[in-house]
């Protein structure tokens, strides 16, 4: 049975009916549904001459009035209604001889005949499914190698060029399988950026970048490259303080190791909203097979733990700019390409500096919400406990009443028993001893029983922070901590 259009189709497929109006959609979305509906049956895509069209087809109209698939009319893999099997055409009479030659009927067209219908390449299916996905699908395979081709796929499906220009493709594990997602992409990234001015000499250098200069080995570059280093950070400095952002110097005075240079110590330092970005400006290094000498082929000889090294570095003409600190967007280093130097770049590495910032004042706001709602939540959870424990102070409260309603009972009986007994004794001192205790019993058996009294609820004393533990439920009491 045919599969229903969800509602984001029933929609593209409402506004191919009333003719494709302009203006109604953004993005391309629209366009990969329209390709879905095509694979149906009900609409007809064209893009002749780079020109996008769509058209309903006779089924297409047919599900818009009547909200399914014609009855009568199974459909073709093409789209197109299937064509039924039935008797050939019986042959018309012309009145001529039997030997004159009649016109044949027209056969039926070769199934192998005409143009070929392109397939779908994987590609295409899988943006399909994802639009009508919503966006997001899980590919959970039963056997594990099925489900290893996903991120090829996916890795495929980025270099194809057929994912639209608003959307970015998404993969990676999760718990059920493998997540693909189409996302919009980030305003961020469709930005135009503007370039940044290099100057091609420095009359009146950046004040970092003169504190630069005055070093010794100014961060461990060849001379072949200092001044264009001190010019590219010349114009990244001036652009990001034209920000609003602030800048300080480093501490390292030169360049770590090529196998530690992401490690290093910052040659200067810019604080985007809070955020700092330490910088590290590299020289490349050129990497041949070493040759050994004759000394290290006979140290390898005669020592077993003597290596001669693999590789000869030399310092390069190419430079690498290395940014640490927050949250990466576009990337972390940007460095001299034959197809895009530095000066190229600079505007990304002005936009990473803002957007790190962006996002530490997002996560910092994000943070003090987060703080108050727990702080909030503590709260609650601390009245509560306060009431509990309330509540379970007057409990204890009337038990210890009970219990002592229940012992001035016993001891009001006992007080009679003596009674009985000092009044069979003869007159004398032991009865004036004997009355004497008795009275003493009944004052204090008076004063024992609460019923003596008028019966009031008992007045809370202020909680202190061990009597709301038993009752404040993973919270601290002290704060708003678990």
């Amino acid at each position: 049975m045919p599969q229903l259009l969800n509602e984001p189709q029933l929609q593209v497929l409402r506004w191919v009916g009333q003719g494709c109006p302009e203006d109604l959609w953004e993005g391309t979305a629209h366009k990969l549904s329209c390709q879905a509906l095509q694979s149906r049956g009900l609409v007809k895509v064209s893009k002749r001459e780079g020109q996008w069209s769509a058209r309903l087809t006779a089924s297409g109209q047919y599900f818009l009035d009547h909200g399914s698939y014609p009855p009568d009319k199974p459909r073709a893999r093409g789209g197109a209604p299937a064509q039924k099997a039935g008797p050939p055409p019986a042959t018309v009479s012309t009145g001529q001889k039997a030997s004159e030659p009649v016109d044949a009927p027209t056969p039926p067209p070769s199934p192998n005949s005409g143009p070929r219908k392109r397939k779908t390449t994987v590609t295409e299916q899988l943006l399909e499914e994802l639009v009508e996905a919503g966006g997001r699908i899980v590919k959970r395979e039963a056997s594990g190698r099925e489900t290893e081709k996903w991120p090829i796929r996916v890795a495929a499906a980025r270099r194809s060029g057929k994912i639209p220009k608003a959307k970015e493709l998404h993969g990676g594990w999760c718990r059920d399988g493998y997540e693909i997602r189409l996302v919009d992409t980030p305003a961020w990234r469709l930005a135009v950026l503007s370039p940044i001015p290099v100057p091609s000499r420095l009359t009146k250098p950046y004040p970092v970048v003169k504190a630069l200069q005055g070093l010794p080995q100014p961060m461990g570059l060849t001379k072949s490259v200092q001044n264009r280093a001190f010019r590219l950070i010349h114009a990244l400095l001036t652009a990001t303080q034209g920000a609003g952002h602030t800048v300080v110097i480093g501490t390292a005075n030169a360049a770590p190791p090529p196998h530690r240079r992401r490690g290093g110590p910052p040659h200067f330092t810019i604080t985007a909203q809070g955020q700092k970005c330490e910088f590290l400006v590299l020289q490349e290094q050129d990497r041949v097979e070493h040759v050994p000498t004759r000394k290290e082929l006979a140290d390898a000889e005669k020592y077993s733990w003597a290596r001669p090294p693999r590789y000869d570095y030399s310092p390069a003409d190419r430079l690498r700019i290395a940014v640490s600190g927050g949250l990466p967007h576009r990337a972390g280093e940007w460095a001299d390409t034959a197809a895009r130097p530095l000066e190229d770049q600079l505007a990304e590495i002005v936009q990473e500096v803002g957007l790190r910032g962006q996002e530490a004042e997002r996560k910092r706001l994000a943070d003090l919400e987060e703080a108050q709602q727990k702080r909030l939540r503590w709260e609650a959870a601390k009245r509560q406990a306060a009431a509990e424990y309330a509540e379970a102070y007057r409990v204890r409260h009337l038990e210890e009443q009970h219990a002592g309603w229940r012992r001035a009972a016993g001891l009001v009986e006992y007080v009679g028993a003596l009674r009985l007994h000092a009044e069979g004794l003869p007159p004398g001192a032991a009865r004036d001893e004997a009355e004497a205790w008795i009275a003493w019993a009944e004052s204090h058996v008076k004063r024992l029983n609460p019923l003596n009294g008028s019966p009031l609820l008992p007045k809370i004393p202020e909680p202190r922070a061990e009597d709301l533990q038993p009752f404040i439920r993973g919270w601290s009491p002290y704060g708003p901590t678990y």
